[in-house]
Order: C-alpha cells, then sequence, then structure tokens
C-alpha cells in the first residue's frame, strides 16, 4: 500500500523519491503489508513509479518473499 503515514515505521518500507511521476502530493511510502482489498475500491491509476523507486521496490519485495521461503 502507498501511504503518507511516515511516523510509524513497518519492516521493509519504501520511500517515494520520485513523486510527480507517481502523482502524489505529499512525501508517501510503499508499505509491504500483505491483505485484500475489493477492487470495487480502486478508483484508477494515479501514476507510475521512478525508474529508482522501481528498483527500491523490487529489492524490498526480494527481501519479503525470500524471508517468506526462508
Amino acid at each position: 500500500m502507498i501511504t503518507s503515514a511516515q511516523h510509524t515505521q513497518w519492516p521493509l518500507d519504501v520511500s517515494i523519491t520520485d513523486l510527480e511521476s507517481c502523482g502524489l502530493q505529499k512525501p508517501s511510502l510503499i508499505r509491504l503489508k500483505l491483505f485484500t482489498l475489493d477492487n470495487r475500491l480502486i478508483y484508477g491509476t494515479l501514476g507510475t513509479l521512478g525508474a529508482q523507486d522501481q528498483k527500491k521496490l523490487q529489492k524490498a519485495l526480494a527481501l519479503a518473499f525470500n524471508e517468506l521461503i526462508d
């Protein structure tokens, strides 16, 4: 999920540095939490992660899934 709540930390939080590409107006981060969401609650796409943010997210996902396998 993407959140602007940075006062609490969660393992493997990924800060988004390219806010303009994402269409975000304030500092945000990607929080790796597994949950389900009804697709009727998704209204559309704001933007796309920039290349640097995509690489950081890929590393965090690799770490998360590696820990689940071990």
